[in-house]
């Protein structure tokens, strides 16, 4: 699959705070803010991992909470030098794109007016390079953003902002209970988690009553499609409800990379099932002007069928 326009994962690993420059009047949300400060950073520095000795074997198998989450956490810090050339000429440094179609916040407005976000403390999840958190600083909110790759982070880093950094687990988040007034997510955590619900029960804890979470996911109807963006992509190659991840895994049967499908009626009882209630879903139409093609996005399958589902959150 690997349609992910950001990364960020559920894993079981100790939060770790790579940048804290910005502490919202010197009080951190975090429940532990220890940890080593990050430096400045460029795609030349050596990644973190080695990369796989041979070419992965996908299939489609079980693949459980531990398992997903060490797989990917390893995959995004040995791909996010490759991911950032790739994508982040789309992406920009300082845009908010909710998905490979390029719906712009500017245009959206998921989160509310922009002139409403000013300071506003929100939680973005799955971060990569912080380039939402970067537009959201921008408007005078004061984001945290959050991944599971160091690797991710530190392209943040060489990228610049005053904002927070943190290297965590999205399933249990090192912050305080009511710390944000906002969360998001741009393909970040939700679609590569084992355990969904664990993820949504965690923002809607840091959340104040009252709060909005938006995230965007792999709209679910392309999991019965081929992941292809010719004609190929077009055709129904598997069930819509065949729950079986996606796994691609080593020579010694390790999984390597993972992501999660859920069908539409599952996303909507995951949200009402963690504490939120659903005010919207929005599934973006693919736009005359771009032209972008990778992997299974392109206009010809865009036009047809859809690509993303964007979820509308509230914390009562």
């Amino acid at each position: 699959m690997r349609e992910a326009a950001h990364a960020g994962w559920n894993v079981a690993y100790p939060a770790q705070v790579v940048s804290f420059e910005a502490t919202r009047g010197g009080r951190s949300p975090l429940r532990d803010p220890s940890g080593p400060a990050g430096r400045k950073s460029t795609t030349r520095e050596p990644i973190i991992q080695e990369p796989e000795a041979s070419e992965p074997e996908a299939t489609r198998r079980a693949a459980g909470v531990t398992e997903s989450s060490r797989a990917n956490r390893g995959w995004w810090d040995r791909n996010a030098d490759e991911y950032q050339v790739e994508h982040g000429t789309f992406l920009g440094d300082d845009r908010f794109v909710w998905g490979p179609e390029g719906l712009d916040e500017v245009e959206a407005e998921l989160l509310g007016p922009p002139e409403e976000l000013k300071s506003k403390d929100v939680l973005e999840l799955g971060a990569g390079a912080a380039q939402c958190s970067r537009w959201l600083t921008a408007q005078g909110a004061r984001p945290v953003a959050l991944d599971i790759s160091h690797r991710q982070l530190q392209h943040a880093l060489r990228i610049g902002g005053s904002f927070p950094l943190v290297c965590a687990d999205a399933g249990a988040l090192p912050f305080a209970d009511g710390s944000f007034d906002l969360a998001c997510s741009a393909y970040g955590a939700l679609p590569f988690v084992a355990d969904p619900r664990q993820v949504l029960r965690e923002v809607r804890r840091v959340l104040r009553p009252g709060g909005r979470l938006v995230f965007s996911v792999t709209h679910p109807i392309r999991w019965a499609f081929p992941d292809e963006p010719g004609p190929e992509g077009l055709s129904v190659a598997s069930s819509y409800f065949d729950r079986t991840p996606y796994v691609e895994q080593d020579e010694q049967g390790r999984a390597v990379y993972v992501e999660h499908h859920r069908t539409l009626g599952d996303r909507v009882r995951d949200v009402v099932a963690s504490g939120f209630r659903l005010v919207d879903l929005v599934e973006p139409e693919w736009p005359a002007w771009n032209t972008s093609e990778w992997g299974g996005w392109s206009p010809l399958r865009g036009n047809l069928i859809p690509g993303t589902a964007i979820f509308v959150c509230v914390r009562d």
